[in-house]
Formats: structure tokens, sequence, C-alpha cells
């Protein structure tokens, strides 16, 4: 490993001023201004006819009101919780708001006088309001609950809930409204799977259920938005695509985390090709909102962990795929072995990271706009809202319009941040990484938590790959790594940065790190009955605690780990046969399926058929309902 590539981005402070002062509080000449809260803008909506841009703060209650024309903060609309998602109804009256939280809310706004015309409860942290080309049926995520449920528009009441596939974030619907497409944000099945990865559900609105599943690349993960063409040909989805067949020697030429869109075919309902948003020398880390230009001739995705946009000649794309043969098959679509080559058929593409030279322009944002997340476009205009700085951009399409390419608009007065929001910062930038590939959140997406893959660190050799774990609680849950290859959570950390990011950086930063994921605090669970246990978790928690089971001895409340390592036996598989591993928290254990070192069962196999000899427990004696049980407990906590 050369110098140059370990130093690459030794500092990360050197190439923005707005991180300088915001890390060192170096003077800007200014007298600072009282503290304010981080708004952290991550939703945006435009008024029909684009006079007014609206958009959701997620850390404060508030949705706020931007004058397109005289480029200013109108107005601000207060709520009375966080918003996370929202949608405008095409008469322009209404405002649709998500309010995500274990018990969501989801209101009804009226959008002239900011007033709260209904609020309605929703499901577990509920997300990405969608509205029927009608107007009269809303549709709204419920991310971990695993459905979508299906509103009456006039009446704010939930006529049913779909269920489907895990941590569904995203939902666009077809021009025709006969289509609901639901993004889920992370892979559902088994680590060891021949196939690994997320998916789109496709819900039949007339008979309110899912009637297909497009399976989009191997490693497709982080995947943020979809989003439907104006001409309701087309949808895109923006997603990570991990390379976690391969040991992570090396970061370049995306051989860690590439990151990518898949378009799809509407009229065909299927996957139509996967084109990474990446160059040969430089990542897009982090894709996240997408949108179109009015005629779809345009396509956008901001590329979060970069703080660009990338604008890409969508009809060019299309003619260039149309020439590729044959079509991609079905093959394919499961994800193929990495090749950098340039594409020669539409089965390439997914690898070739000079596909889009020539069709793509990478627009920098201002240095003060960082992690932007949403899109939205009107006229030769798009606007983008960026995370971290609490600015709008506003980007023009046209060529050779007058005025700048890019404008900031600051939507609040300067932040103070304490070092775990810095820390949230880093741990979500991409200029940590040595080419910009990944950032820290490409493989702990959600607040630090896992990305549902089997990687194969460095760590402690080649040709073992481990499932990747979750965050919550690592400074409280030492040594860290699933065989306690590190002493503490700060070492791993350290080494994170230096061998999957490939840069070195000033412990500054590293401090910062380490007070984010100190931060992070569980999730209730889905799995309570109102905020308690249910009955069958109320048995379960008996047996856990029971000597008869002794699932307690290693894994004792509140942390529910004993902070130890164990032969339990599930090492079995040549060439780990007596492998030992550090005994993980169970808390959250909900979230972060699959499970085992190697993501190879789910929470039942372990109880059962995963526990030879009762060595994970003594289960051998439990009948199937008091595994129900004990399995209604683990996933409570």
């Amino acid at each position: 490993m050369g110098l140059a590539r370990v130093l690459g981005m030794t500092w990360i402070g050197a190439c923005c001023p707005l991180y300088l002062f915001l890390v060192f509080g170096m003077s800007t000449g200014r007298v600072a201004a009282a503290d304010t809260t981080w708004l952290a803008p991550a939703a945006l909506a435009i008024s029909p006819d684009a006079s007014l841009i609206y958009v959701a703060c997620s850390r404060a209650n508030r949705i706020l009101v931007v004058d397109s024309a005289g480029w200013r903060v109108a107005r601000s609309l207060q709520l009375p919780a966080t918003p996370g998602g929202i949608v405008v109804a095409r008469d322009g009256q209404t405002l649709f708001v998500t309010c995500p939280g274990p018990r969501s809310r989801i209101l009804a706004v009226d959008a002239s006088r900011g007033a709260v015309i209904a609020d309605v409860e929703g499901g577990h942290t509920s997300m990405d309001p969608t509205l029927s080309p009608d107007g009269k049926t809303l549709f709204v995520c419920h991310r971990f609950e695993g459905g979508v449920g299906i509103y009456d528009r006039a009446a704010m009441k939930e006529i049913c809930r779909v269920p489907v596939r895990r941590e569904p974030v995203a939902a666009a619907v077809t021009l025709d409204g006969r289509w609901l497409l639901v993004a889920h944000g992370i892979p559902w099945g088994k680590a060891d799977a021949e196939r690994v990865g997320a998916v789109v559900s496709v819900i039949d609105t007339g008979r309110r259920r899912v009637v297909d599943e497009l399976w989009l690349p191997s490693g497709t993960s982080l995947v943020n938005d979809v989003a439907v063409s104006p001409d309701g040909r087309h949808a895109a989805v923006t997603q990570v695509l991990a390379r976690f067949t391969l040991p992570t020697a090396q970061v370049e030429r995306g051989l860690i985390n590439a990151n990518a869109m898949t378009l799809i075919d509407l009229e065909r309902m299927e996957v139509r090709n996967t084109v990474l948003l990446d160059t040969m020398d430089r990542g897009s880390a982090n894709p996240w909102g997408a949108g179109w230009s009015g005629d779809g001739g345009t396509l956008l995705v901001a590329i979060s962990g970069g703080h660009e946009v990338s604008i890409v000649d969508f009809k060019a794309l299309m003619e260039k795929l149309d020439r590729l043969s044959p079509p991609l098959s079905a093959a394919a679509r499961l994800g193929l072995p990495y090749s950098s080559a340039p594409a020669q058929t539409a089965s390439d593409v997914p690898n070739d990271l000079e596909f889009l030279d020539g069709l793509r322009e990478r627009r920098p944002l201002a240095r003060e706009d960082l992690g932007p997340r949403a899109v939205a476009v009107a006229g030769p205009t798009a606007y983008v809202a960026n995370y971290f700085s609490d600015t709008l951009s506003a980007v023009q399409l046209a060529a050779g319009r007058p005025g700048p390419v890019v404008r900031t608009l600051p939507l609040g007065g300067p932040v103070r941040r304490t070092m775990a929001d810095l820390g949230e910062m880093y741990f979500h930038d991409a200029r940590l990484c040595h080419q910009q590939w990944q950032s820290c959140a490409s493989c702990h997406p959600g607040d630090g938590r896992a990305d549902g893959f089997n990687w194969d660190l460095l760590n402690d050799g080649v040709g073992n790959p481990r499932n990747t774990k979750s965050l919550l609680l690592a400074f409280d849950t030492p040594p860290s790594m699933i065989m306690g290859v590190r002493k503490d959570a700060a070492a791993a950390v350290r080494a994170g940065v230096r061998h999957i990011l490939f840069t070195e950086q000033p412990e500054r930063v590293y401090r910062s790190l380490d007070a984010y994921v100190r931060s992070l605090r569980p999730v209730p669970s889905p799995h309570l009955d109102g905020g308690r246990l249910s009955a069958a978790a109320r048995r379960g928690r008996q047996l856990f605690e029971s000597a008869a089971t002794g699932c307690s001895r290693c894994h004792p409340a509140p942390l529910f780990t004993d902070l130890k390592s164990h032969d339990v036996g599930t090492g079995s598989r040549s060439p780990e046969e007596g492998a030992v591993f550090d005994t993980p928290t169970l808390v959250e254990v909900w979230r972060t399926a699959p499970y085992l070192h190697d993501g190879s069962a789910s929470l039942r196999e372990v109880l059962v058929e995963r526990n030879s000899g009762d060595r994970h427990g003594a289960t051998s004696h439990l009948t199937a309902v008091q595994v129900g049980d004990l399995a209604a407990y683990v996933q409570s906590l």
C-alpha cells in the first residue's frame, strides 16, 4: 500500500472551509449568532405552479416554505412532530407529511395556513408518502413493520396494509395508478445464499397485494429512492452495489462498494439494467434521491457521500443500452463476477465504470452544501436538500442560462454542533475515503446498523467472510468484531478508516466518530404490543431467564451479553470448527438478521436447527410453541 494511497485524504478539513469552522471553530470574521437547531432537510415537494418549495426538516418540527422566485425562506410551518417525508396534492392545497417513529404520525397540512387538518397514527417508522395519480389514495411505507399502508386520502384512514419484504423505504406509483413500486433498503435473506440483495416489490393497487418482486443485482443495499419517469415508461432506483464476494484488499474501482442506479422497464415490468455512477478513478458514494426533468430527458441523482449531483442524459443512455445485445439475462440479474472491462453486452453494464462517459455530468455543489439527499425538479432547475449543511441548492440544468450554475440558500442560522453531530457527518462523508468510493454508512446504513452481507475483511485472514455487525452499543460491549480482534470500538473505528477507507485522519475526526457511535440508541422493537411485551414474549422471557435454557447466562440484561467469547458449535462448517466467537448483544436483534457469524440462519434456526448439543442455549426440550415464545421475547429486545 503506497503512501499516497494511505494519505490521499489525510485532512478533510483542508478542502472545505465549512468543516474547519464546524470542527475547529475557526473565526470567519463574523460575530457568531446564537445557537440554532440543526434542521437536517431530508425531503422536498414543489407546488404545482413551481412557485413554492416545501422542505421537510427531519431534526426540527417544521416545514420550510421557500419562495423559488425570490430565493428566500418565506414561511415556517410548525408541526407536532419531526417530518421525514412530504408530498403535495395536485391542487396545491394540502401537504401530506410522515413523521417517523415507533408510533409514527401521518399529517395532512393546509399548505396556505400551515394548519394541521388531520393527524393519524401510522406504523413503525412511516416514511415516503405517495399519492395516487387521481389524488384519492395515499401510500405510506411502514419501514420496520415490513408493510405498506393504503389510506383513503379524504378520510385519512388506513384501508389496508400490504405485507412486503424487509424495510420498505421508498415508493413510487405508475402514471396509470395501477402499480406501486416499493424499494427495500437492505437485503432480506440469508447472507450465504447464491444471491443476496434488495428487491423492489410491485403492488397491484387494485387488488392491494404484491404481485411481483424485481430482483436488483446481488450486492444491492443502501437503496434510498425510486422515481418514475414523466412518460411512465421507466423507473430509477438508487443503490450501493457491494462487491462482498471479494476480499476487502483495495477500494479502487469500486472493489469494495460501487454506486449505481437500476433502471426498470415499466411496460415489461422488469429490470432493464444497472448502471454505475462512479468513474474509473473516483466514486460517487451513497446515491440518495432521484428526480426527472419535466420532459424525461434528464435523470438526476443526489450523490450524498460525494456532495454532488449526477446529471444523466437519459435519452442518450437508453439509446446506448438499446445498441447492446443480448438483453440483460436472468442470470445477470442475479449478479456477475466483477470485471472492469468495458461493456460489450447488456450483462456487462453493471461492472462498466466508463459506461456513462459522455452521457453524464458530475455537477459539484457549492463547498458549503453537504450531504445532498432529496432532489426535486421544476422547469430548468433542480432543487437539492443538503442534510448536513442546512442548505437548499438550485442547480441549473439548461446550458447557457444566465446566472450561477449552482445557487445556495441557507435555511437556518449557524449551528454549533456536538461532537456526535460532527461524527455523524463524517460517518456519511466519502471524502474520508481514498477516491471517495464509500463512507462508513456504505456498510453500516440506517444509523450505524448492518447491511446484511458477509464481508471478507482482512482483520483475521482471507477466506472467512463475517456478517456485518450493527454498531449499536459497540462502545459498551468490548471487544469488537465477531472474533473480538479489536480490543474496543475505538480501535475498530481507527482500523476501519485505515483498512476500509484507506486513509488516515486527525484524532479529532476519530473522536467525533467515536462520539457518534456512542450516541446511537436502540429503537423500540416493532414486535412490542403497545410498547410492552406481548403475551408470547412474556412467556418467552420466563424461558429466557430460566435455568432450564440458560440463555441469560451468556446474554444477561441489560446489555444481553456477558462480554466473553464462546465456542457454541455454530462454527461447525470447515474451516471454522471449534471457532470461538464474541457474544453479541441481543438488543435490537429484531433488526440485525441474518444471524450467526456467517449470516446463515434465521432466528428460529439459531434456536433449533443450528443448536446441536444445546451449546447455544438448552432448547432441544422445548416445544414448537415454546420456541416461538422464546423467539418473540428475543425479537422484542
